[in-house]
């Protein structure tokens, strides 16, 4: 499947901006199920010099400054994708089980790439608790297939959170989340890192978004025209698996990867830091179409 996106962030301040510095994750990744044909960054007003360089995570990160006054920033991300189907079988059932997985993270040394096990520990976003594990168990099962667990979990989190824009804000911690039982893409994502760390699992979140336009005679999938959120969980021998509490599927096809990390505050779009401005009001477009089916 191929897409054309655009991301447009808009930013409008009371009072003059005399100077800003911003970070950006906009450009997707390369990856064995995507590749990005296609991609460029518009600011305005222009900066000076656009610098681009990967992350640890491998994430393209964008900086750029502004040193003119200005009462308005527009960010716009415009990109083609490539997006292909899993290329293997996916048989969750036949993943190692999640103990023999958490027993090679935390052996010493390692029985795995020592970077899978940075993602077994607490991050700010995504913290590990004894409540968080006793509901996760009820999934993780003594010897269960990871795989076949962490889909459960999956439909677990999707069943018993309601996705309630507004329940929550972008610093809400997984605490809260678990104790209102409700929340957004990005929430919910936290909320099942964190259980599978709270069981010694590595689990990273990944940013991204969701197809514009459902299949034919399929639903519209919540988080669609936003930007949206999932996680991926490390099984060993069959490698990374990701999962969408959100919508409880295995991302395939619809789903296009922007960045990955230990949680949103290592793959946030935008973020940056401004002098004046007073109040300021934020507008964020995007839109997701397949390439062929453009409106």
């Amino acid at each position: 499947m191929k897409y054309r996106i655009s991301h447009t962030t808009k930013y409008a301040y009371s009072e003059p901006v005399p100077v800003c510095q911003n970070k950006v994750h906009l450009r997707p990744r390369n990856s064995r199920r995507q590749s990005c044909t296609s991609y460029s960054l518009i600011v305005h007003p222009e900066p000076v010099l656009v610098d681009t360089h990967l992350d640890y995570f491998g994430n393209t990160v964008e900086y750029f400054s502004l040193v003119d006054t200005h009462r308005g920033l527009t960010v716009t991300a415009t990109s083609e994708v490539d997006v292909k189907p899993v290329d293997f079988a996916l048989e969750l059932e036949a993943t190692p089980s999640w103990e023999a997985i958490a027993a090679a993270l935390r052996a010493r040394p390692p029985q795995t790439d020592v970077n899978n096990c940075l993602f077994a520990y607490d991050s700010d976003y995504a913290r590990a608790s004894d409540e968080l594990a006793e509901y996760a168990r009820v999934s993780l099962t003594p010897k269960r297939p990871i795989g076949e667990a962490v889909n459960d979990l999956t439909r677990r989190v999707y069943e018993d959170f309601k996705y309630t824009p507004g329940a929550t804000h972008v610093k809400s911690q997984v605490s809260e989340v678990f104790a209102h039982r409700a929340g957004v893409c990005q929430d919910f994502a936290h909320l099942q890192i964190a259980c599978l760390r709270s069981l010694g699992l590595a689990a990273r979140y990944v940013s991204g978004y969701l197809r514009t336009l459902p299949p034919p005679g399929k639903p519209r999938l919540v988080g669609a025209d936003a930007s949206h959120a999932w996680l991926s969980v490390y099984c060993g021998a069959a490698g990374w698996i990701e999962f969408d509490p959100t919508n409880n599927v295995i991302p395939g096809t619809d789903h296009v990867t922007i960045a990955l990390g230990r949680d949103y505050a290592d793959v946030c779009p935008i973020q940056g830091v401004f002098v004046g401005g007073g109040d300021n009001t934020l507008n964020v477009s995007v839109d997701v179409a397949p390439l062929g089916q453009l409106r």
